[in-house]
């Protein structure tokens, strides 16, 4: 472990020096200029998230962009839904959801988590249930990122398993020419659940801020990856450790990744977000090789046709069209 302390530590210091270089040169500026030097504490944390997103599209574009094109798992035939799914992923990955939500729904958390710690409830710190470790930092982060994908595993079975929340979730498996940018095409509603959910989590089990950016920022990289219009594979054994593009192409599957009993039934498999062995010890996991078209049966003519939107606001009107319906 202390072999991978010092890169770590070093590759924090980068990441720390970076993100005061870019407050102190656009963000402080921009602020004084509006008239808001009192938000500058809070400022300072966004322009972390800021500098996350820009860490990850450059590497999406200069990494997974060569896997997309150098073992694509289909030709792109629609690029403007592409295109579609980008705007999701910049609006994600630059901030600006966690912008409203800081606004909206980050006081109501604040003021709830206030009241249950005056009423007595503890702060787990499930970090410190592990003994005698040489490097507490980095077992600390791994143990964060086993718990945060563990949770991520049963809400992804949730969103698949309630009808309710699946028609919000049906959004992100609509997509038929999936790349590296669908991660994001969720429906809004959808995603501030999921993120209301972490955020409480965050806060229960004592994750420091710093930890909590980290493990968001690996896991939506990987998630990334994971819909990234490639054949890769991890092989035999990584494959049950990791989840690959391939074991996830399955997921999204017209059939495979969303019916468990047959068309018009939900469930699906492969709902591992990081780790497949979850798949595997809860018995919903699928490793063959087999993979067809991407998408929900009900698009199909000759199951309805569904529309389920082209552009950015028609995709979430018609998601709370099927919602309330």
């Amino acid at each position: 472990m202390n072999l991978l302390s010092a890169p770590l530590d070093a590759l924090a210091d980068a990441f720390g020096q970076a993100q005061q270089a870019l407050y102190e040169g656009v963000v402080q500026p921009l602020l004084f200029a509006l008239g808001e030097a009192s938000a500058m504490e809070d400022a300072y944390a966004g322009t972390g998230w800021l500098l996350v997103g820009l860490i990850q599209i450059g590497l999406m574009v200069l990494l997974m962009g060569w896997l997309e094109r150098r073992w694509p798992a289909e030709p792109l035939q629609d690029r403007q839904a592409v295109r579609v799914d980008m705007a999701y992923t910049l609006l994600h990955r630059l901030g600006l959801f966690r912008l409203v939500l800081f606004f909206t729904i980050d006081p109501l958390l604040d003021g709830l988590l206030g009241r249950l710690r005056t009423a007595g409830l503890p702060t787990l710190h499930v970090d410190a249930l592990w003994p005698g470790v040489t490097d507490g930092a980095l077992v600390s982060f791994l143990i964060y990122l086993l718990l945060f994908d563990f949770i991520d595993y049963w809400l992804h079975r949730a969103q698949h398993g309630w009808r309710w929340w699946w028609q919000l979730h049906a959004l992100h498996h609509s997509q038929r020419q999936m790349t590296m940018w669908s991660d994001n095409r969720n429906h809004l509603l959808d995603d501030l659940l999921r993120d209301v959910v972490f955020v409480v989590a965050a806060l229960g089990v004592g994750i420091g801020p710093g930890q909590f950016v980290g493990v968001i920022a690996v896991t939506q990289l990987l998630e990334s990856l994971s819909h990234a219009n490639t054949r890769l594979s991890f092989g035999p054994l990584l494959s049950r450790v990791l989840v690959s593009p391939r074991f996830h192409r399955l997921h999204h599957s017209i059939g495979d990744g969303h019916e468990s009993r047959g068309p018009g039934s939900l469930g699906g498999r492969n709902f591992g977000v990081l780790f497949s062995f979850w798949d595997t010890l809860f018995r919903s996991g699928d490793f063959s090789d087999r993979v067809g078209p991407t998408g929900i049966r009900d698009q199909l003519p000759e199951h309805g046709a569904r529309d389920y939107g082209r552009g950015f606001w028609a995709q979430q009107w018609l998601g709370l069209k099927r919602l309330f319906s």
